[in-house]
């Protein structure tokens, strides 16, 4: 069965977008925590935040309010910065998904530079795991990168589908490839990054998918159905 990892970035955004601080008002809006339980009410796998450096969503108390409550797994995106890297180790998700992460950008752009940065994440990888906690490199459909994701001791890959969601099925073979090429080297494949109601039933065809990652459009269609609904809605379309 293919998993769903809700990320519920865009929760924290709208809360931003009013309440900066924790105590600027009686009652700050949208809570993440209960946003978080509704997803795992509607039946989710695990739940996904990025804690940015800009810190321009997720707040470092989302991240520990939801490590203590939440019953299923917690997956921490994070860049590979020191400050980041600790609060990871205190904290211990079930999983971190270490991304490239760029000030200026919307979202995330594109995968990982594993090669060029070897040496950090090698480093970085060691002490997650030594933390107990399963680490991912979110990298695009490269068979390069994918070797070097191997060599550097990451246990999962999750697959940037970007180019699959804005160019269409044309870019399926690349993601197809990839995943095989991880399965053969030994890592677990995950995927994620601009899927929808429209294009996800097409990522089926990938081998070995374990778990889906993707928040957006599943927080913007619970604008209209509410939240328990659209997270239905979409474990439907993963397993039919």
């Amino acid at each position: 069965m293919l998993q769903l990892g809700v990320n519920i970035d865009h929760i924290a955004t709208l809360r931003q977008a009013r309440y900066k601080t924790a105590d600027s008002a009686p009652v700050i809006e949208p809570d993440v925590v209960a946003a978080a339980q509704e997803v795992e009410a509607a039946g989710a796998h695990g739940i996904t935040v990025h804690l940015r450096e800009d810190r321009r969503h997720i707040q470092d108390r989302d991240v520990h309010q939801l490590r203590k409550v939440l019953r299923t797994r917690l997956n921490l995106e994070m860049a590979d910065t020191p400050a980041i890297v600790a609060i990871a180790e205190e904290i211990r998700p079930d999983e971190v998904c270490l991304v490239p992460e760029k000030r200026a950008e919307l979202t995330t752009e594109g995968g990982l530079n594993v090669i060029g940065a070897s040496s950090s994440l090698r480093t970085t990888i060691a002490r997650l795991r030594r933390a107990g906690i399963v680490v991912s490199l979110f990298i695009d459909p490269d068979s390069e990168q994918i070797r070097a994701a191997a060599d550097v001791g990451a246990q999962f890959i999750e697959l940037h589908t970007g180019t699959y969601a804005n160019h269409g099925a044309g870019e399926l073979p690349k993601l197809i490839s990839a995943a095989e090429l991880a399965h053969k080297l030994g890592l677990r494949v995950n995927a994620g990054h601009g899927l929808n109601y429209q294009n996800t039933t097409g990522i089926r065809t990938i081998p070995h998918l374990e778990t889906l990652n993707t928040g957006h459009s599943i927080i913007s269609h619970a604008v209209f159905v509410g939240l328990r609904l659209a997270v239905r809605e979409m474990l439907a379309l993963l397993n039919p």
